[in-house]
This record gives structure tokens, sequence and C-alpha cells, in this order.
């Protein structure tokens, strides 16, 4: 039986490799601090606020008002499921402190603590309309 305790073919077979020696090391060159040493990537998107509906996701204006409603689908947008304090765990699903519950919450309600809910999105080039979209993929199966 082999004193090994591997035996495949490479496992110790030969003795360990000697490091060459390397030559004399070049200083560093000097470098501007001011400069950058990799290049900026050049299109990199931006961020920015939106406020879209819950209903159908259309991005609407940031100052909404007791009877604004959404351009799209007609939801009212000033709700409590619009609102940055909606919390469905919270007590009465609002994390402010409200004395009653409001119900129902998708229904325009006069709550003087109604803030709408901002997200922050990335910013993308491709702002291709659908309809831009849906001939292309037409377009590729005429004959």
């Amino acid at each position: 039986m082999s004193d090994r305790k591997y035996r495949q073919r490479g496992y110790q077979d030969e003795a360990p490799r000697e490091r060459h020696a390397q030559g004399p090391r070049k200083p560093p060159e000097p470098r501007d601090p001011r400069m950058p040493r990799d290049p900026r990537v050049p299109n990199m998107p931006g961020f920015r606020d939106v406020f879209r509906c819950t209903h159908c996701g259309v991005i609407e204006s940031l100052d909404v008002g007791l009877a604004s409603k959404c351009s799209k689908c007609g939801a009212d947008l000033h709700t409590c499921l619009q609102c940055t304090s909606f919390d469905a765990g919270a007590r009465f699903e609002c994390m402010q402190p409200v004395p009653a519950r409001v119900q129902p919450k998708d229904v325009n309600n006069s709550c003087a603590l109604f803030s709408p809910r901002v997200k922050v999105e990335r910013e993308t080039g491709s702002t291709v309309a659908p309809n831009t979209a849906r001939k292309a993929f037409d377009d590729l199966f005429k004959f």
C-alpha cells in the first residue's frame, strides 16, 4: 500500500517549486491626485423622485390635492393607499397617530397627515414607446 493519502497523479509527484527571483522593482510613477486614475463611465443613469398611482402605475405630479384623480385610470390620489404613512401591519393601518380607522382605504379622504408616497427610481435612457416596440415585434414575422 502507498504511503500517500491520495492516489491521484500529480499530488506530491514533484518537489515544491522554487520561486524565481524577480529583478529590482521600478519605483512607482509620481501621480497627480487631481487627475482621475480610471476614466469615468460616460452614461451613468441618474435618479429621480416619482409618485405613481397604486392602481395603474402611471407617474403623477407630486402636488396632490384633495380632489386629485389619476390621469389614466381616474382613481382618487388623496387616499390612504397613496400615502407614505400607510402600513398594513400598523394600528389602524397608519404609522401616524390617528384617533380612528379611516375606511375604505382606496377612496378619497380629508386626512391632514397625508403625504404622497414618493419613490426614487433610476432614470433609464430607453424611452421606447409601446407602439414602436410592438411594431418592431410585428416586423420580425413579416415575409
